[in-house]
């Protein structure tokens, strides 16, 4: 992480609707509500440009890399704001799977160039179990999304060198171990956690991969229903590397933003050095 004081960050929350155009314009306005607050850098969630009543539905837009609407738009804003942005997920054509896209996390920087991708890897295909009176709910990402390569994605930006991942990936330690050996200060979890899950898991999990990694966590999520019934959770948050909260938005449209410390990363990687005491790789 560089040297200097604290940096401002902003994890983005949105309720996505099946309106490329209108989801386009709320993420510009709270961008720039992110950049008039300070942040350097500001995260959007998973599926922030659509999210429709059915799995299949996100095709209808998906775009080729560098072209189309979202992209562009996220480029010009980057570069109208002065602000690094990572897109939660666009919809990226998997040109050698007809019928699916790649999830893609894209990064920009605060020039408008598109500096690093990361494709999802671990794709949510799950039952939910039924509660008291509710039903199942059943998930099958793997039907119209591709999974990406299997790699590591670290990117140097002003507030430090960022891992990216995204949603169902928090579930996989693994994952971010491997960002962290690659030198990750910073890890970024774009999502749109169940409402059912995420009650039960989401905080839990992002405190672990703060604290097991020593990395601050920025986590931009989905929150509340949409087409089709799908409830998201919401409850965007900052981690620092200690696991303690930084800033939260729980419901509603906005953003957590907060402060993160290359002081506070240093102090506690050297006063629990609990990564140098590692056994097995």
């Amino acid at each position: 992480m560089n040297g200097g004081g604290a940096l401002k960050v902003a994890a983005i929350q949105m309720n996505s609707r099946p309106d490329r155009d209108a989801n386009l314009a709320q993420a510009r306005r709270l961008l720039a509500q992110a950049a008039d607050a300070g942040a350097r850098l500001a995260a959007l969630p998973e599926n922030f440009s659509f999210m429709g009543a059915h799995e299949r539905d996100k095709l209808t837009i998906a775009e080729m890399p560098g072209l189309g609407p979202i992209q562009e738009l996220l480029a010009r804003t980057a570069s109208d704001l002065k602000l690094w942005i990572v897109a939660g997920t666009v919809p990226l054509v998997a040109a050698e799977e007809p019928g699916k896209v790649f999830a893609a996390s894209l990064v920009y920087d605060d020039q408008g160039r598109e500096v690093a991708r990361y494709d999802k890897i671990h794709l949510f295909d799950v039952e939910v179990p039924a509660t008291a009176g509710g039903q199942a709910e059943r998930y099958r990402e793997s039907a119209t999304i591709a999974r990406g390569d299997l790699r590591a994605v670290v990117v140097e930006t002003p507030v430090g060198r960022l891992g990216l991942s995204v949603c169902y990936d928090l579930r996989f330690p693994e994952l971010y171990r491997a960002l962290q050996k690659q030198g990750a200060e910073l890890l970024c979890v774009p999502a749109a956690f169940t409402a059912r899950t995420g009650q039960a898991h989401w905080l839990t999990l992002l405190r672990a991969r703060a604290i097991e990694n020593q990395c601050h966590v920025i986590a931009p999520g989905q929150w509340g229903e949409h087409a089709g019934g799908r409830k998201t959770w919401g409850h965007s948050l900052v981690i620092d590397p200690w696991g303690e909260t930084l800033a939260e938005h729980v419901e509603g449209d906005g953003a957590a933003i907060a402060e993160i410390s290359p002081q506070r990363l240093l102090e506690v990687r050297s006063t629990f050095p609990a990564l140098t005491h590692r056994r097995l790789e």
